[in-house]
């Protein structure tokens, strides 16, 4: 069909033209607004600038065909050979084109927002600083793809293969990347804040410099990595594998990696406040100095020899037990389960339910928690249900502030400024929960029987397995007469219950390894 005779029949109001065959044909700025071109053969056409949304162009033939600047929006190309085409700056918002083939087209600063491209073939395609906010790309391949500065925020490529392909500075924020092959792909700068890349293949790619905040890299593979700079604060890296790679300068403050592989990593000058560091498969690893400040501006920096580091990486989570020395009966029970309920909704470190064993006499409740800087806060949280709270919480204060007052002749300077600012830090968390109205809460309906009555230990012990008695009642295990008679005259001594403290050298051993 020639080109006249073509437009004619669109402009008097034919809209099927199905199998139609326009190759080399010149439709430059023309509308074809809503036509039916499913399996046209339009290779090699001039088609720039024309208007073909909502067009269908299923099973289409566009080989090499100019597209700059064309109107497809809604378009359907399912199926559709788009070998070499050019895209450039192509509106495609909301386009099929699962299935269509794209090898080495040209969809420069193209807009696909909300495009399905589901199982698409975009083989060395150029989608330099194109949009492809919310697109399915699920099952895409895009290998040797170039996606330099691309927007895919929030879009789908589950199981798409991105192997070799440019990434850098694109923004992969919120997207959705399970399964992807992403093989010595360049990520460099990029930002995968909140992305899913649990699963994912990335091995020897480069994400140095990556915003990986908050992102899901469980089970991910990770080997040879470069991952200096990056920054993976909050990240999740459960079982992730990173043998060998580069975590240099890396931000992991408070990321999870519990039963990751650093067999052989980097790790020098990584910011490691608040990371899990027990789980962790170390073999091989390089660490001479940490960034252990809560801000990861080198305000606490921790030189490592290989033993030290070997230390470090192997230690298990601290916990705090505290010992009643009665059985638990099921109002007790019940009463204690509602209180740290209540006490986790305010309280996160205590988001952990406690495990209780029970035992004739006693009853052991063991909370375990993600980080030692949190032991003393947690500890004055979960006594705070028995009679003995306000002994054991005076001995908890008692020893912080002398952590933070006295002078230890046996540290270096920088070891008593780290104390005293952990002690300081920890009294001032403390201080906001006294006046909060969190530790005042018990439930209405139960009463305080003789379980929360009865005497109490309070032991702490550290990710280092040190161990500290915070508190030890002194009727603790001691089988108590009731006298026949109290003489009104004899008083009790203020604080009886009081904990004759550790000396000042067990406490800081206790506390200076602390994050």
């Amino acid at each position: 069909m020639q080109v006249e005779e073509f437009l004619k029949k669109y402009a008097a109001g034919t809209r099927d033209f199905t199998g139609v065959n326009l190759s080399e044909a010149n439709l430059s700025g023309v509308n074809l607004s809503g036509a039916n071109l499913t399996a046209a053969n339009l290779s090699i056409s001039n088609l720039s600038g024309a208007n073909l949304s909502e067009a269908n162009l299923s099973q289409a033939k566009l080989n090499v065909a100019r597209l700059s600047g064309a109107n497809l929006t809604n378009a359907n190309l399912n199926g559709a050979i788009l070998n070499v085409a050019n895209l450039v700056r192509a509106d495609l918002g909301g386009a099929e084109l699962v299935q269509a083939s794209l090898i080495r087209a040209e969809l420069i600063r193209a807009e696909l927002s909300g495009a399905n491209l589901s199982g698409a073939n975009l083989t060395g395609a150029d989608l330099g600083e194109a949009r492809l906010r919310l697109a399915n790309l699920s099952g895409a391949n895009l290998s040797e793809a170039n996606l330099r500065g691309t927007c895919l925020t929030e879009a789908s490529l589950e199981q798409a293969n991105l192997h070799g392909s440019d990434l850098s500075r694109a923004d992969l924020s919120g997207a959705d990347l399970r399964g992807a092959e992403l093989r010595q792909t360049n990520l460099g700068l990029a930002d995968l804040s909140g992305a899913d890349l649990s699963g994912a293949n990335l091995r020897w790619a480069d994400l140095s410099g990556v915003n990986l905040r908050w992102a899901n890299l469980s089970e991910a593979k990770l080997s040879g990595a470069n991952l200096s700079g990056a920054d993976l604060s909050n990240a999740n890296l459960l079982n992730a594998s990173l043998v060998h790679a580069d975590l240099s300068q890396a931000n992991l403050i408070r990321a999870d990696w519990v039963g990751a592989d650093l067999t052989g990593a980097t790790l020098t000058g990584a910011k490691l406040y608040a990371v899990s560091r027990f789980g962790l498969k170390t073999e091989g690893m390089t660490c001479e100095w940490m960034d252990l400040s809560p801000e990861g501006d080198r305000s606490q920096i921790y030189r490592l020899g290989v033993e030290e580091a070997r230390r470090f990486f192997h230690q298990t989570l601290p916990t705090i037990r505290i010992i009643v020395d009665a059985p638990l009966d099921q109002e007790a029970n019940f009463a204690l389960a509602a209180t740290y309920y209540h006490f986790a909704q305010e309280y996160p470190s205590l988001n952990r339910p406690p495990s209780i064993e029970v035992g004739d006499r006693r009853t052991t409740i063991t909370l375990r928690i993600d980080s030692d800087e949190q032991l003393f806060p947690t500890a004055y949280v979960a006594i705070s249900p028995f009679d003995d709270a306000s002994a054991t919480q005076e001995n908890i204060m008692t020893l912080l502030q002398m952590v933070q007052q006295e002078d230890i002749e046996t540290l270096n300077a920088q070891e008593k400024n780290q104390l005293q600012q952990i002690g300081g830090d920890l009294i001032h968390l403390i201080d906001k929960l006294q006046k909060s109205k969190l530790l005042k809460f018990f439930p209405r309906n139960f009463k305080k029987g003789i379980f929360f009555q009865s005497p109490t230990q309070t032991i702490l012990n550290n990710s280092n397995e040190g161990v500290l008695n915070l508190y030890n009642h002194p009727t603790f295990g001691k089988k108590i007469i009731t006298p026949l008679k109290i003489e009104p005259a004899v008083k009790i001594a203020a604080n009886p219950n009081k904990l004759a403290l550790p000396a000042l050298n067990v406490i800081c051993d206790f506390i200076k390894t602390f994050p």
